[in-house]
């Protein structure tokens, strides 16, 4: 039995189909990579699955499953029971996602209490004894300090041990790095591999950067315009892209000792197009020079392991 399921997956605000028949599936213990450019729906998936969609989101899937347990017809209460539990989030931005009113040990010691119960000190130890495997030096001093006294790669070590809190079975990292410098990124990259291998946690990285993704991915899924446009696991992926857009984003990195000096990077013509409830097809043929008139019909993903949402891999 898969850890997280995925199948189908729509959102919509309003007009807009932000996701658009997502397929992702994560097993024990592996890091599967979501990857695509910022605003192909990656954090509205991870945020339908934890049931954080802001109000007014329509959210159906045809099957939406943690560890064999349907969370589509959860109340709230009953999914709060789960969320910070056995399935956790790093969020994206560790400058706005702790509480600037509440110390770190306050913030962290609640996750442990509310789901697990016990006292409070037992609560601080282990936050201290998290926030040293997290690599902060002397944790018990962090604990009393509030958010903007820490550095911006300190708080997100910070959110990194307190998605640990009750030991989730599901860890999703919402572009951990992002606001981070390169030497800090590297160390959490490093930090969240060790983390997964240790703990055995199933863990769904988000990210538009392949080259984290080639670092630490077990298998890559890629979206675009609200879908899995391809699936494959990491080797695979980056040996054999099958999909034009996945090929474009190959082609946008920079290959030492491949590309001339002074040679331009590969580019990805056109824009993304807005995405209405009536849009049909794939979203990407208005950019694709492969594209054909069937590209205008719905197209699923198919394949075994290497899975491909495009009429030239059918």
């Amino acid at each position: 039995m898969s850890l997280l399921e995925i199948r189908d997956l729509h959102v919509r605000f309003g007009a807009t189909a932000a996701v658009r028949g997502a397929d992702i599936v994560v097993e024990r213990g592996e890091t599967h990579c979501i990857v695509g450019e910022s605003g192909c729906g990656k954090s509205v998936t991870s945020l339908a699955v934890m049931g954080l969609l802001a109000k007014g989101a329509q959210r159906r899937a045809g099957r939406m499953a943690f560890d064999g347990i349907d969370l589509q017809p959860m109340s709230e209460r009953q999914l709060s029971r789960l969320r910070g539990d056995r399935m956790a989030m790093i969020f994206q931005e560790p400058m706005t996602s702790l509480n600037p009113a509440y110390t770190v040990g306050s913030q962290m010691a609640e996750v442990r209490t509310r789901h697990k119960g016990g006292s409070r000190r037992a609560a601080l130890e282990r936050a201290e004894e998290l926030l040293a495997k997290v690599g902060i030096t002397a944790p018990g001093l962090r604990l009393g300090q509030f958010p903007h006294q820490l550095s911006g790669g300190l708080r997100q070590r910070v959110m990194i041990a307190m998605a640990l809190m009750n030991d989730p079975e599901l860890l999703i990292a919402d572009e951990p790095t992002t606001a981070l410098d390169v030497t800090i990124q590297a160390q959490i990259l490093r930090l969240l591999a060790q983390l997964q291998s240790e703990l055995g946690l199933g863990l769904m990285l988000i990210t538009h950067d392949l080259g984290v993704v080639a670092r630490v991915a077990t298998r890559v899924s890629v979206m675009y315009a609200g879908q899995v446009v391809e699936s494959a696991p990491t080797a695979e992926l980056f040996a054999n892209p099958q999909h034009p857009y996945t090929r474009g984003l190959l082609d946008c990195l920079p290959v030492p000792g491949k590309l001339p000096p002074g040679s331009q990077l590969g580019t990805i013509p056109g824009m993304v197009p807005k995405l209405t409830e009536d849009f049909r097809g794939c979203g990407f043929r208005s950019r694709c020079g492969f594209a054909q008139p069937a590209c205008e019909n719905e197209i699923p993903l198919t394949g075994d392991n290497h899975l491909c949402r495009c009429v030239l891999a059918q």
